[in-house]
């Protein structure tokens, strides 16, 4: 049986989106529940697939099913494609299954040549209108269709505007609309080097082949590797009879959400201009008015649009992003799809539809993406610092609070620089007139987004949502020239500092402080959270090194610390000259001496832990890093002593030669020290458990203030829960040596104590050998810990720190490897070693704890085979930790929805 290519709207529906895409599922579903939806038909997304395959060719029997479904829409509307007398219009849009707003093509007014335009103004006695439509299609088509550059045409247009009173596009004549369809078709043949095509299947042939090849556009590729969307899904091809909201005062379009996108609220957020084509409203090029302004302007309309948005989000049990267009006082649907929205809104609308009983707890968990949770935890400006900034005059104006958040960064007027100085790290906003799809390769890399024009629904304001970043749109008393800006008198140039809050829509000159955002004041999120906590298994800990970090934890929801990083400690400015001179001890004596001096300092590290963490777990790691890490780089110390030789040269007097070289001295000794501790290869070198049995000392000072520290806050009435790691073991007879030496620390800390805490000994992970070996090492090992940034290194037998400078990251964007490893757990060969882990250890040791403290504690694919694995907890920054409580959750609902 042949493939079908072509469907009707009226044989599809909503669980077709794989075939048809969200937009052609959703006309489809509309049209089967009886709403005006204008008549059309969808070509598949497996006709796009096709159409790459065959060498961007339509797949066999795809034209002519296109053409058989035409005539139908011609018999449902009777009119005729191409009849200059009755001519039937059409919008080809793209669609793909999952959502990218603006990210392809869509051709409006196709069908329109020099004999059909006159019939438009015969048939609806508005020569003007006609016009309108024609020069809006010859510039989409030129644009999307032929590539010519989209300012071209606005060069065009705007210098007919500036002739008008009230330089608008619609303050423009029929007349004068005349005159910019010749211009507009000049430019066409001075660009493309033939006229403007006069048929209009050969407009529509050629529109429907842009529309598949904007699927492998640049902006849309961006956007599918942001949002990590497969690029084998395809788009499909909507085909709709036009409906014009460009037809006078009793026309009109707008885009709608059934509720806030920005806040969650139940209420219809939105935007309509009168007289105008969607294109207006979506590109930003009239700032549109609210949504509650159709009541005024059409009251019967408006009621028609509330009933209707109500039923959608009933039916789909979800917010929904709709278009509608009006033509001569009746209402037509062109689009619902589910709406994008912030983080917030995410949050909330979850939650509230658990209590309007539209879906359950489990439905609502697994709605919000563990990225927006991440996204409700980042800063926020400092209300005393935006005080001030408005005090002193930096409060530059105000425009649309698009998308909430707030941040900082220099000015750029390119969505090429913003992403050039964005990749290297740099702030940046990107500011923009308008944003166009062509930007988003820019907004991926800023921090955020203003524009002068557009409102809450254009461009700029979708994508910056999806995003998660803020934006502040139609700021219209903005006026952008090149790579500047003018906010009344003053001039901000490309690279000067400025602020956008896009909670409130305010623009300042200048940096503004952040501050965290308290966990308490999201109630919502609270709720979701208590909710995914009754489905997960996986226990969520944080990596903490600081008494301020593990507050922070615990208030997120942290069930113990998965690793506290003891050298990072050593590196405190009280302290570091103490483990400088333990380091470069030439006796034992002397390194004791410095180690009696460091052990009341860890004691008290530990102590304010401990305190923090009452009744939960901590894991604390021993010493891992080599120790010429605390001591100044090798480099640094010979332009020092050169430095310090050409000052002796210039030395006037004795005392001052004598202290120059006494000086060079010192350093000449450092020097020496370490240059005998250089490694080649230190990350492999002498480290870790290593070190340990090297200088014993060291991680004696440190398990003996570990439980000294322990019994201390136990005797306030704590319950203490240390847990000791001993690092990159890759024999058994490591583990063995350390724990034999460091044990009877503990235990003899916690007689003279009269105490006998819960601790465990244990080890991280990171040694593939330690994988493969774990039944071994369970044996000494009352824990393991994944350390998976150091076993990914070691499997894939590559340095992160030189890897994703120089070749990491392209491996990803050519798709040779399908994520960064770093980031996202490799499951095929280190996800691999972690299952033989676990499997080994629990058979040598059924009661072993076992969990993961790298950064993919934090990671949602990697929470999820964490999960699959059998794992006791993730440990993550503890700003990740609700993030990976609704990971757990997810993991294990997904798990609970497969086995049905």
């Amino acid at each position: 049986m042949a493939k079908k290519w072509v469907y009707l709207f009226s044989e599809g529906n909503k669980d077709m989106r794989d075939l048809l895409g969200g937009k052609g599922a959703g006309l489809a579903e509309m049209e089967n529940a009886g709403l005006p939806v204008p008549p059309g038909f969808t070509i598949t997304t497996e006709a796009c697939n096709a159409y790459y395959a065959s060498g961007k060719r339509f797949p066999d029997g795809m034209w002519d099913e296109t053409l058989a479904a035409l005539k139908e829409v011609e018999r449902r509307t009777g009119k005729q494609f191409g009849d200059p007398g009755n001519p039937l219009l059409v919008s080809v849009r793209s669609g793909a299954k999952m959502s990218m707003p603006g990210m392809m093509d869509t051709v409006l007014n196709l069908g329109l040549n020099d004999q059909t335009v006159a019939g438009l103004a015969k048939l609806t006695n508005n020569e003007r209108f006609a016009y309108d439509a024609y020069r809006r299609f010859i510039a989409m088509f030129g644009r999307i269709v032929m590539d010519i550059e989209g300012p071209k045409f606005d060069q065009i247009l705007d210098a007919y505007k500036e002739r008008t009173v009230g330089k608008q596009d619609t303050d423009l004549t029929a007349d004068m609309l005349k005159q910019v369809v010749a211009d507009f078709k000049a430019l066409y043949e001075r660009e493309i080097g033939q006229p403007f095509p006069e048929d209009p299947y050969e407009q529509l042939r050629l529109a429907i082949g842009a529309v598949f090849g904007s699927w492998m556009g640049k902006r849309a590729v961006d956007y599918r590797n942001y949002y990590k969307i497969p690029h084998d899904l395809g788009t499909a091809v909507n085909i709709v009879t036009m409906v014009f909201g460009n037809m006078g005062g009793d026309s009109g379009t707008g885009v709608a959400f059934t509720r806030d996108p920005n806040t969650g609220e139940k209420t219809l957020y939105g935007e309509y201009l009168a007289n105008a084509q969607g294109e207006d409203v979506v590109a930003g090029i009239r700032t549109p008015e609210p949504i509650a302004q159709l009541a005024q302007e059409m009251p019967e309309i408006y009621r028609q649009f509330v009933e209707i948005t109500q039923r959608l989000e009933k039916h789909y049990r979800e917010m929904q992003d709709l278009e509608f267009t009006v033509e001569r006082g009746k209402l037509w649907m062109l689009q619902t799809r589910t709406g994008k929205r912030t983080a917030k809104a995410a949050v909330k609308i979850a939650v509230d539809m658990v209590a309007e009983e539209l879906i359950s707890k489990q439905e609502a968990v697994l709605r919000v993406e563990t990225g927006q949770v991440y996204q409700l935890l980042l800063p926020r400006f400092d209300e005393k610092d935006k005080e001030r900034a408005v005090r002193e005059g930096q409060l530059l104006g105000t425009g649309l609070n698009a998308s909430p958040g707030a941040a900082s960064g220099a000015a750029v007027f390119d969505a090429d620089t913003a992403q050039a100085l964005g990749q290297e790290g740099k702030a940046v906003i990107l500011v923009r007139p308008e944003t166009s799809p062509d930007d988003v390769h820019g907004m991926l890399e800023a921090k955020g987004i203003l524009t002068q024009h557009g409102g809450a629904t254009s461009h700029a304001a979708v994508v910056a949502r999806g995003l998660g970043k803020p934006c502040v749109a139609g700021a219209e008393q903005l006026r952008i020239d090149g790579r500047q800006f003018t906010a009344g008198a003053v001039v901000i140039r490309e690279g000067d500092m400025i602020s956008i809050d896009g909670a409130t829509g305010e623009i300042f000159r200048g940096p503004i402080k952040t501050v965290a955002p308290e966990l308490g004041r999201e109630v919502e999120l609270q709720q979701l959270l208590a909710w995914a906590d009754e489905f997960r298994r996986l226990q969520c800990w944080a990596n903490a090194d600081y008494p301020r970090d593990a507050k922070v934890a615990r208030e997120l929801g942290a069930q113990g610390i998965g690793l506290t990083r003891t050298e990072h400690m050593f590196f405190e400015e009280d302290r570091l000259p103490i483990v400088q001179r333990m380091i470069l001890a030439e006796t034992d004596a002397a390194r004791q001496a410095a180690l009696d001096e460091l052990l009341p300092i860890q004691r008290g590290d530990f102590e304010g832990l401990f305190r923090v963490m009452d009744g939960l777990p901590v894991i604390i790691r021993l010493i891992d890093p080599p120790l010429h890490e605390f001591l100044p780089g090798y480099e640094e110390l010979q332009e020092e002593i050169a430095a310090l030789k050409f000052e002796l040269r210039d030395a006037k007097t004795l005392a001052e030669m004598t202290q120059k070289m006494e000086q060079i001295r010192e350093r000449e000794r450092l020097l020496s020290s370490v240059a005998a501790m250089r490694e080649a290869n230190p990350m492999l070198g002498l480290r870790g458990c290593r070190l340990g049995i090297l200088f014993p000392q060291i991680p004696a000072m440190q398990v003996r203030a570990i439980f000294e520290a322990a019994c201390n806050v136990a005797a306030e009435g704590v319950d203490v829960h240390p847990e000791v790691m001993i690092p990159l073991v890759g024999h058994v007879s490591e583990l063995k040596r350390q724990r034999e030496l460091l044990e009877p620390i503990a235990k003899k800390v916690m007689a003279q104590r009269h105490m006998q805490l819960d601790y465990k000994f244990g080890t991280m992970i990171e040694v593939p050998r330690a994988a493969l070996t774990a039944d071994e090492i369970a044996e000494y090992a009352q824990f393991f810990s994944f350390g998976t940034n150091d076993l990914t290194q070691m499997a894939f037998g590559i340095s992160r720190d030189d890897a994703e400078g120089k070749f990491l990251l392209r491996y990803v964007e050519e798709k040779l490897l399908p994520d960064n490893p770093f980031q996202v757990l490799d499951r095929g060969g280190v996800g691999k070693l972690m299952r033989m882990a676990v499997e080994l250890g629990h058979s040598t040791r059924p009661d072993l704890e076992i969990g993961i403290c790298g950064e993919h504690g934090g990671d949602h694919s990697s929470i999820q085979f964490c999960h699959q694995i059998g794992l006791k907890y993730v440990s993550a920054s503890p700003y990740r930790v609700p993030g990976a409580r609704l990971a757990a959750a997810q993991a294990a609902l997904g798990e609970t929805t497969r086995d049905r």
